[in-house]
């Protein structure tokens, strides 16, 4: 006898289960790279196992919410997530974000302040205070930018010009908004930080540059894989992710 899966369902604009598991399940929430969307998360939302609960960010400008205009800045995305998210964390959340993703995560992370994750795993990206001098290349030709990050992960888009164009419009869309980005030197963070890398990511900043982003635990590694870790068909480091899931407990919280 089969057990039954349990349909995907969408909690609200941003907020999006692959797999839903249960109020007991620990939460791992996934902040999708520049372009991306809920579906990339889909194959490591099975792979976390029944105890671990993926909570996929829901952005504007795409997928269902295509029709919803992005914000305009860096700034304003941030606090239009951590608004929407913010009250669907649970207990002791760890927030997982790659590339683009990775700084979305950590500055929503620092927005929700105590209310925040416990961890928060920052994959393929530069570190915050890196974040301007590393992406200039690609947001100084968002056309050329486009092009360029889309072979970078390594995605395949159907042959269709509608569809390409589409994909790429996005890309073009997230690559402006990212372009805004500054960063405000600050108190270091309080949470756990894990900076991850593929080692076949040939262009990936070192991921230990993220130690000086908190002041709790830190660990750094590099993985097999490349610019994403997590991609459609392809789970990543669900054990590890599941490891810190379970592992996780937000003693800034409790410090508080």
């Amino acid at each position: 006898m089969t057990t039954a899966v349990a349909r995907p369902v969408v909690l609200d604009d941003w907020s999006y289960l692959p797999r839903p598991r249960g109020p007991q399940a620990r939460r791992l929430v996934c902040f999708p790279h520049a372009g991306g969307d809920v579906g990339t998360f889909a194959e490591l939302a099975a792979a976390v196992g029944p105890d671990v609960e993926v909570l996929a960010v829901r952005l504007p400008g795409r997928g269902g919410r295509y029709s919803h205009a992005l914000p305009g800045t860096f700034a304003e995305l941030t606090s239009a997530v951590a608004a929407g998210v913010g009250p669907r964390l649970g207990r002791d959340a760890v927030f997982y974000g790659q590339s683009f993703g990775a700084l979305l995560a950590y500055e929503v992370a620092l927005a929700l302040g105590f209310r925040g994750p416990a961890a928060v795993v920052a994959a393929s990206a530069p570190a915050p205070a890196d974040w301007e001098r590393a992406v200039r290349s690609v947001s100084a030709d968002p056309e050329a930018g486009a092009e360029r990050l889309l072979a970078e992960c390594g995605l395949t888009v159907p042959d269709d010009d509608a569809v390409r164009a589409m994909v790429l419009a996005v890309l073009r869309a997230d690559i402006a908004v990212g372009a805004t980005y500054r960063h405000r030197p600050g108190p270091p963070a309080r949470f756990a930080v894990h900076a991850l890398a593929g080692d076949a990511d040939t262009g990936a900043s070192p991921p230990g540059t993220w130690a000086g982003t908190t002041t709790g635990p830190f660990t750094s590694a590099v993985l097999p894989g490349g610019h994403l870790l997590v991609a459609p068909g392809d789970p990543g480091p669900a054990d590890l992710l599941r490891t810190l899931c379970l592992g996780a407990r937000s003693d800034h919280h409790h410090d508080r």
